[in-house]
């Protein structure tokens, strides 16, 4: 199974991954963590962008968006290979990311058609307030204007593409219940 978890910038997904993986190591699962970017040349490269003042603008972010299709079709082989090892593969991030933070357009997805699509995503969802006094150090996307736009572009994918939404403003042990509880399901175990 390949499990995503997506939201804006200090939602968490950092933090509610490594409790995931750990949670289903214990439950006996093999287990493969994968992020984007990745630690690719490419995945380097978007991160060494991120850093760019003006990487919210438009432009930069088409950029951006056809980097991140490069890295993640690096990446594609890796999901692939686990999960055919019967690994549950958990990821920071996938293409839905692209399509919230790039804006949406239809090009995104034709450069992203070669993405394997989660089995399950998570939704980690929270107010932009929240976010930003969560995440560590300022930069481009540390923005409360960003971040809501963000936010809305991500709640209406979940309404669409049927998303779990997880309310990422609990506690951290609340959240990493309501997503051991999905993930349950989803897998056929008991909490």
């Amino acid at each position: 199974m390949y499990i995503c978890l997506e939201g804006i910038d200090g939602s968490g997904k950092s933090t509610q991954i490594k409790l995931l993986e750990q949670w289903l190591y214990n439950c006996g699962h093999e287990v493969l963590r994968v992020f984007e970017p990745t630690d690719s040349k490419v995945g380097r490269l978007i991160r060494e962008m991120l850093r760019n003042p003006h990487a919210t603008d438009e432009n930069f972010q088409r950029t951006l968006g056809l980097l991140f299709a490069a890295d993640r079709t690096i990446l594609m082989d890796k999901i692939i290979d686990a999960e055919v090892e019967g690994k549950v593969v958990i990821s920071d991030r996938c293409f839905y990311s692209s399509i919230a933070y790039q804006n949406g357009a239809e090009w995104l997805s034709q450069i992203n058609k070669f993405a394997r699509k989660p089995d399950l995503v998570l939704l980690l969802d929270l107010e932009p307030e929240t976010a930003l006094m969560r995440c560590e150090g300022k930069d481009s996307f540390e923005d409360r204007s960003f971040l809501e736009k963000i936010r809305k572009k991500y709640l209406k994918l979940a309404k669409e593409e049927e998303f779990f939404v997880v309310n990422a403003n609990n506690g951290i042990n609340k959240v990493h219940e309501d997503i051991k509880r999905i993930v349950a399901r989803r897998l056929g175990m008991c909490v």
